[in-house]
């Protein structure tokens, strides 16, 4: 097996042990997210992220709170909107 198909499995296997966590430090953060340090940094600077920081040293992250940071603001698909344009009309009828 080559170098670059081992340092690939090695990924893979380290991105499966990050869904069992439950916190994840600064740099877990980075390749959970996959943002930059910079990136990330400059979220939690400015409170757009969830994030601990106990006794003021180390950032820490809830993978849970993570999850609904990095999925809010959803948008609808153009079959979900449409669906939901007759589900309403069809409901309005009644």
């Amino acid at each position: 097996m080559n170098i670059l198909k081992i340092d690939e499995r090695l990924e893979n296997i380290e991105r499966l042990l990050l869904t069992n966590k439950t916190v994840l430090t600064f740099e877990e953060g980075c390749t959970y997210t996959g943002f930059k340090a910079s990136y990330l940094y400059k979220l939690t600077s400015s409170n757009k992220i969830p994030y601990s920081k106990p006794n003021n040293g180390a950032i820490f992250f809830d993978k849970k709170k993570l999850d609904n940071w990095l999925l809010s603001n959803y948008q609808k698909s153009i079959s979900e909107s449409k669906q939901d344009a007759l589900n309403y009309t069809l409901n309005k009828k009644r």
